[in-house]
């Protein structure tokens, strides 16, 4: 059966459509049209949103979990429970985050992850389309959550092997630019196709912008985990803020940054270099209580994830970022929506798989409203949630 799809507009990431016509078969967009010109095809399902926009499905490029579930698990069931989750609160893609642990394990959940990414995509579930190594080459300084005992000096050896476990899934890498081989390691990794973000990190200036002239491409949670900002020693945070080339994650649960901090970085950034991100771990769409990432454990309480005192991932989704940045910075919408499709999609060159509505492509797409808050979503062509 067919589906067609109205609402106030579309945006397609990259021009606006007012009273928009979709129309949806077999999972995929079979047309695009303004509803002057557009009728609606004989026995159709037809999903009205007035008032709301039409938009790409969101894609979250740092994530630990959801659901009950931690990545690292690497099982169809935690692939599948966290994917219907996100695919409820509007995300369509998202990269699998691992966090700092013993080689061993994480090779293993390195190969799992390569195995099920291979898998095709399953109805109304956000589909992974790729791996985010957060560690091991990670400042001890600035390690947040991340287990100290387990972190190490980038290496190249070291990271090939973790690339070939992924069998080249591997799309982005937090590391920290001061360590000792860091900028030999970003150019590599960077040579094979792997996006380097620079986070975790107590780096001066002049060590982030080594690692930048080296490739790195973007910066994991801005503020958090980064040497704070000094006037005359800027640091890894006011070069972060002031290249005009780096892209900028953010998570805007209202925690981890305060909104004034949250619209700093907007005006630094700009439109076409910010990334709205969750962090989430499994506690995600659960309720309070203890959880797990990756591997140790975690108290969830009133919204915010701690563990030894520091905190440790979140409990947020992208469709509560997007409405937390609108209401924290006045954004416009249209621009507003780059941060979670179009942007995540070009930072990791996987704009031919995330960030646009196109007639052929699948339809993952959102309705919000115009605060941004999240009116429905559907994930190859069936609603979520």
């Amino acid at each position: 059966m067919r589906t067609v799809i109205t609402a106030k507009n579309l945006w397609d990431g990259t021009s606006l459509l007012d009273h928009p016509v979709v129309v949806i078969e077999d999972g995929r967009i079979s047309s695009i049209g303004a509803r002057s010109i557009s009728e609606t095809p004989a026995q159709a399902r037809v999903l009205d949103y007035p008032g709301a926009t039409l938009a790409p499905s969101f894609f979250d490029v740092h994530i630990h979990g959801a659901a009950g579930h931690d990545l690292m698990e690497a099982t169809p069931e935690a692939l599948k429970a966290v994917g219907s989750f996100l695919a409820s609160r509007g995300t369509g893609g998202y990269l699998a985050t691992t966090v700092t642990a013993g080689l061993d394990a994480t090779l293993r959940a390195l190969s799992g992850l390569a195995k099920l990414l291979a898998a095709p995509p399953s109805p109304a579930q956000a589909r992974p389309l790729g791996i985010h190594l957060e560690g091991p080459f990670l400042s001890h300084l600035k390690r947040g959550v991340q287990p100290q005992e387990f972190l190490l000096e980038p290496n190249i050896a070291i990271f090939d092997r973790l690339f070939e476990a992924a069998e080249g899934h591997v799309h982005l890498m937090t590391m920290a630019p001061e360590l000792p081989g860091a900028t030999e390691l970003a150019a590599h990794a960077t040579a094979r196709g792997v996006r380097v973000s620079l986070g975790h990190s107590n780096a001066t200036a002049a060590e982030t912008r080594a690692a930048i002239a080296a490739g790195a491409a973007s910066a994991t949670h801005t503020y958090n985990a980064m040497r704070p900002l000094d006037h005359r020693e800027p640091g890894i945070l006011g070069t972060v803020l002031t290249d005009d080339t780096l892209f900028a994650e953010i998570i805007c649960d209202g925690i981890h940054v305060a909104p004034e901090m949250v619209k700093l970085w907007w005006r630094a950034k700009g439109p076409e270099r910010c990334l709205l991100v969750t962090d989430a771990m499994s506690a995600a769409g659960m309720p309070d209580g203890t959880y797990t990432l990756g591997g140790f454990p975690v108290e969830v309480a009133n919204g915010k994830a701690m563990a030894r005192g520091v905190l440790a991932g979140s409990v947020l989704t992208l469709d509560r970022a997007l409405s937390n940045f609108v209401a924290f910075t006045g954004a416009p919408l249209e621009q507003a929506l780059r941060l979670l499709t179009v942007n995540p999609a070009a930072m990791t060159g996987l704009s031919k798989q995330a960030g646009s509505l196109a007639v052929g492509g699948p339809a993952n797409l959102v309705a919000v409203d115009a605060s941004g808050k999240l009116v429905a979503s559907l994930v190859n062509g069936q609603l979520a949630g």
